[in-house]
C-alpha cells in the first residue's frame, strides 16, 4: 500500500471567510489513496460557521494568532506531518517561525492579498509582526502560493521572495454556485454586492457611482463589518438609503446572486475574489472597478462583465449590461472553464506531490 502523505492546514478559524472556506474545501477533498489531510484551527470551536465532514479537525482554542506559537509547535513536533499549508498573511508569518525548527517538513504559504497594495489603503491597527520581519519570514517557506499574478508579483517584487518559491492557484468555484436558467425578469432593475463592509471594498464609491445612475434601482449589500453604519449613513445622507437591502449574513448567498441583475465590485484591493467568482458562476454578470488582486483574471470584458476606471465609465457599462442581458450560461462558462473545483483541487495535489518529490 501507497504511504500516504500527512497534509496539515492551518487556518486562524472556521469562520466564514473565503480563505477558510477554500483551505477547509482542499482538505476535505484531496485524495484520500494519496494524502491524510487535518485542519488545524488556531481559534475556538464555538465559532465554528460550516461543518467539516470529510478531515480531521483539531482546535486549538486560541483567542490570537500569536498566542498559538508553542502549541502549534508541540503539534507538529508530536505528529510530523510531511507538509503544512498555512493562510492568511500573519499566519504564514508565524508558520515561517515555526519551519526554522522542523527542516524536514515543506512549510507552503498561501498569500490571499496584494500585501503592499492592501497596508498603504487599509493599515491595519493591529501589527501583528514587523514589516521587515514579514520580509523575513516569507523567505523561509518553502513555497509561496498565491491566488493570482498581481500576488506573485508583489511576493517578487517587494517582499525579494524568489521566483522559484512561487506558484499560483486560483481559488476554485464551490460546487453549490451553479448558473440560473435564464436572465432575471426584474421590473427594478437588481444590483448586489457580497463582501464584508469595510473600507477598502470601496461600497461608498459604488453608492456614488449609483446616484449617477438614471432611473430606479435596488441595491443588495450582503455583508457586514466595521464601516457599515458609515456605509449606510452615506446611502441615507444622498437620499438612496430606500434603494438599499442590507443582509448582515446569510446562507443562501446564491440565491440572492441569481435574482440580481448585476453583481457590483468597488474594491481598491482584492484577494481572488470568491464574491465576484461565485457571481459569475450564477450566470450574474459584473461591473468591477480596476483593482489589483485577480480582477483582471476573473473578469473577462464583454464577456460576462467589464472592467472600468471611474464612476462614469461604471454606470456607462452598468447601462450596458441591462440592455445586453448577458446568456447567464455564457457568463458563467467563463468561470467554471478555469476555475471549476476539480481543476483547482487537481492543482493542489499536483502542488503537493511536487513537493514531497524534492
Amino acid at each position: 500500500m501507497q504511504k500516504k502523505n500527512k497534509v496539515l492546514f492551518v487556518i486562524p478559524s472556521l469562520r466564514a471567510g473565503g480563505a477558510e472556506r477554500v483551505m477547509s474545501y482542499i482538505a476535505q477533498n484531496l485524495d484520500p489513496n494519496l494524502f491524510d489531510a487535518t485542519l488545524l484551527v488556531i481559534g475556538h470551536s464555538k465559532d465554528q460557521s460550516y461543518a467539516i465532514k470529510d478531515a480531521k479537525v483539531v482546535f486549538l482554542e486560541k483567542s490570537r494568532v500569536l498566542n498559538s506559537f508553542f502549541s502549534i509547535f508541540n503539534y507538529l513536533k508530536k505528529n510530523r506531518p510531511n507538509i503544512v499549508i498555512s493562510a492568511i498573511g500573519h499566519v504564514n508569518t508565524l508558520m515561517a517561525l515555526e519551519s526554522i525548527f522542523f527542516r524536514n517538513i515543506i512549510f507552503i504559504g498561501r498569500e490571499v492579498n496584494v500585501i503592499s497594495v492592501l497596508r498603504k489603503i487599509q493599515p491595519s491597527k493591529k501589527t501583528y509582526f514587523p514589516v521587515n520581519l514579514t520580509k523575513y519570514s516569507y523567505k523561509l517557506l518553502d513555497i509561496i502560493l498565491c491566488q493570482s499574478k498581481d500576488m506573485a508579483r508583489d511576493m517578487q517584487d517587494n517582499f525579494g521572495v524568489p521566483e522559484k518559491k512561487i506558484r499560483i492557484i486560483n481559488n476554485p468555484i464551490s460546487t453549490s454556485f451553479t448558473p440560473k436558467p435564464t436572465y432575471p425578469e426584474n421590473k427594478v432593475p437588481k444590483f448586489i454586492t457580497v463582501g464584508s463592509l469595510v473600507e477598502r471594498k470601496g461600497h461608498k464609491r459604488i453608492l456614488s457611482a449609483l446616484l449617477k445612475f438614471n432611473g430606479p434601482f435596488e441595491y443588495i449589500l450582503v455583508g457586514d463589518g466595521n464601516s457599515s453604519e458609515d456605509i449606510l449613513r452615506f446611502a441615507e445622507e444622498n437620499g438612496i438609503k430606500e434603494n438599499i437591502t442590507h443582509i448582515p449574513f446569510t446562507n443562501t448567498v446564491s440565491d440572492h446572486l441569481k435574482k440580481a441583475d448585476v453583481f457590483l465590485q468597488g474594491s481598491f484591493v482584492e484577494g481572488f475574489s470568491n464574491a465576484l467568482l461565485e457571481s459569475c458562476a450564477c450566470g450574474t454578470p459584473a461591473v468591477a472597478f480596476k483593482a489589483p488582486g485577480g480582477i483582471d483574471e476573473i473578469v473577462e470584458d464583454g464577456v460576462n462583465g467589464y472592467i472600468v476606471e471611474d464612476e462614469n465609465e461604471f454606470v456607462d457599462k452598468l447601462n450596458l449590461l441591462l440592455e445586453q442581458k448577458m446568456d447567464p450560461g455564457v457568463v458563467s462558462s467563463a468561470v467554471f472553464d478555469k476555475f471549476n473545483s476539480p481543476k483547482i483541487l487537481k492543482s493542489y495535489e499536483n502542488l503537493f506531490l511536487e513537493v514531497m518529490q524534492k
